[in-house]
């Protein structure tokens, strides 16, 4: 899963973020010495982050690495004029940084009905990210004036395993339904996107509504529902136990999600962490985008997932990206299938979603 260092995307994005390494970094490099090896920091992103190929990320390679994530595919991002964001929101009753959301909102909405929502949640091998970098996703949605965004933080391995991280994004969907009216949202539409890591999280969201011993006991709002109404899912690992490879050693992010040791030695733990192990006929319809030279998260875990759905009569689409590795993709076309996907199920417009395979895009 990806692996993204703290990208802060601000009105105007600080210049600090050139000079300083971000927060996982120096998290992650215990010795104090600058610099991390394989043994400090494990994910499928060290090779993309050591640039010079010497063994080691160093302070500049991880600092290099943040500009990249905050510029994105383009030009730095920045919140428009249209746009009223309010960042940081607690949304599980607790001073955790980690369990905060941020909301975008248009200024001159379609309408005077309440909108529906979008979520993002971002990847990081659940190890690391940030939810700042959601706003490129939900941005072009906002400003159609018909959608509210939100970009949902959550609690990492290196503070807790595994069902942490499910709990703090159920507690945003609930939070996100008791506040309906004071933000004009409404209640009942409500998607949601994730990539990586993110998409195994909102992914698990559109399986596991049903599932009580999922839900935890965070926040103030346990009477309200956390359910979804759709749910697009880019590139996120779906049953554990069949991604194979690196992903069965005891120091990769699956195997650290589930609390620690060989996956494949955790089976029952891993599989209570598998969104395929949910799947029921009242699931929401879901899109799966995924690149099919994805080195990170194997295609076929997104097509186990929608075949797994279909089984139970539920929509699924699978968007392939031919040649398209893990995340390493950005065309207009995807932007607009994502959007087509949300107007149907959120707005009820009559759309036609193509599955056509995506030709790879660069950054």
């Amino acid at each position: 899963m990806l692996y993204r260092s703290l990208a802060i995307v601000l009105v105007i994005v600080s210049p600090l973020i050139a000079q300083e390494t971000s927060e996982q970094f120096r998290r992650r490099d215990r010795n104090q010495d600058g610099k991390l090896t394989k043994d400090e920091f494990s994910g499928p992103l060290f090779d993309q982050i050591d640039t010079d190929k010497d063994g080691v990320i160093s302070a500049e390679e991880d600092r290099a690495f943040v500009r990249r994530q905050v510029a994105g595919p383009g030009q730095p991002q920045r919140i428009p004029e249209e746009i009223k964001a309010e960042l940081d929101i607690p949304y599980a009753g607790t001073d955790n940084p980690r369990q905060r959301l941020d909301l975008y909102v248009p200024k001159a909405p379609k309408g005077d009905k309440p909108l529906p929502v979008v979520v993002f949640i971002h990847g990081g091998g659940w190890q690391a990210g940030d939810k700042r970098g959601g706003f490129g996703t939900v941005r072009p949605l906002v400003m159609t004036g018909e959608y509210v965004g939100v970009s949902v933080g959550y609690r990492l391995t290196d503070e807790t395993i595994w069902p942490a991280q499910i709990h703090d994004c159920k507690a945003a969907i609930r939070w996100l339904r008791a506040n309906a009216k004071k933000y004009n949202l409404d209640p009942d539409r409500i998607g949601v996107t994730g990539n990586s890591a993110g998409g195994h999280l909102v992914a698990m969201l559109g399986t596991s509504g049903d599932v009580p011993e999922l839900e935890g006991v965070l926040g103030e709002h346990l009477m309200e529902s956390s359910r979804v109404a759709c749910v697009v899912d880019q590139y996120g690992p779906t049953d554990l136990l069949a991604m194979g490879g690196a992903h069965n050693n005891p120091n990769s992010p699956e195997s650290r999600l589930v609390g620690g040791g060989a996956i494949q030695d955790n089976k029952d733990a891993a599989r209570k962490a598998s969104p395929i192990t949910y799947v029921s006929k009242g699931d929401p319809p879901f899109m799966l985008i995924h690149g099919t030279s994805d080195p990170v998260v194997p295609f076929n875990q997104s097509e186990l997932l929608a075949a797994a759905l279909k089984k139970v009569g539920v929509e699924a689409l699978i968007v392939p990206v031919t040649g398209g590795g893990h995340g390493n993709f950005s065309t207009p076309e995807i932007s607009k299938r994502m959007q087509q996907f949300f107007d149907k199920h959120l707005l009820n417009k009559e759309v036609a979603i193509s599955v056509e395979p995506i030709k790879q895009g660069t950054r």
